[in-house]
């Protein structure tokens, strides 16, 4: 036993040494930067609090904050929602159930970049495929990218990449329950959407519990998609573009920093706050 403990910790000490140099190292050393002021990697001096008392007055962050908020929103009810139906119905299909996975999976090992740039051409005003479909019809072209709709926008392309995860995530989750549920569920007159409400989902709650963590997180890490289709423009800044603004562009690695810790902690909030509400009895198989 004691030879298996050994073989155990050398098989996860190379994780352990990885996750200590690119998750907890940078994570303290953003906790230490943020109480000083910097400028560029050499001139810093320690001001204590001050950058965390900025946070509370910076308007800008606070635009952020709600930018990435509604995003998330979006994201919540949209992929998770998206994938939950698409997983349910193809987890009643005995056909084709391979060819699903791949097609919905696709979008996902794509760059988040290189989709970015694709929804470029489609939201162009002059040259754009939205647009060219508009003036086909004979209608006016439409500013996808103004003030009120630029964040909407970029929702689109944020919801559709990460759909295939979760109704990879959802459907696997889906296969291991227990086939007697549902012929039980038939003698009782539960079919068609009830089935879904009242058997699949309590069945998979905890599962869905793990989704939301991963759509929640996923949203505070969104930065490409804001920074290549409007540039962080047009009322559009997230806390990921804003973080980058601040720590290499005006290479203010202090605030930057004191940004991070403030994401981290809320993204914890966020997603002890969802698992509260999610909190039930559930089914277990």
């Amino acid at each position: 036993m004691k030879g298996d403990r050994k073989y155990i910790l050398i098989f996860l000490f190379p994780m352990a040494a990885l996750m200590s140099i690119f998750l907890y190292y940078p994570f303290f050393k953003s906790l230490y930067l943020s109480f000083y002021r910097t400028k560029g990697f050499f001139d810093k001096k320690f001001i204590g609090w001050d950058n965390y008392e900025r946070l509370v007055s910076d308007k800008l962050l606070g635009a952020a904050t709600l930018h990435t908020l509604e995003l998330m929103l979006y994201v919540l009810i949209f992929q998770v929602g998206i994938s939950l139906i698409l997983a349910t119905m193809v987890d009643n299909i005995s056909k084709f159930q391979r060819f699903f996975r791949s097609v919905f999976f696709f979008p996902v090992v794509i760059s988040g970049t290189a989709i970015s740039l694709l929804f470029v051409l489609f939201y162009n005003y002059n040259f754009g495929l939205l647009n060219g479909i508009l003036t086909g019809l004979g209608l006016e072209k439409v500013l996808w990218l103004s003030e009120s709709t630029a964040l909407k926008a970029i929702a689109v392309p944020t919801v559709w990449h990460y759909v295939g995860f979760y109704f990879v995530l959802f459907l696997t989750a889906m296969s291991k329950i227990p086939a007697d549920y549902y012929d039980a569920g038939k003698i009782e007159g539960i079919n068609g959407f009830k089935k879904m409400t009242k058997l699949t989902i309590p069945l998979i709650l905890s599962d869905i519990k793990v989704v939301i963590t991963l759509a929640i997180t996923g949203t505070l890490k969104v930065f490409e998609f804001v920074w290549v289709i409007s540039r962080a423009q047009n009322n559009t800044d997230v806390l990921g573009t804003y973080i980058y603004k601040k720590a290499l562009v005006d290479q203010n690695f202090g605030y930057g920093s004191t940004i991070a810790i403030y994401m981290v902690v809320l993204g914890v909030i966020l997603a002890l706050l969802a698992n509260r509400l999610l909190k039930s009895d559930e089914i277990t198989y």
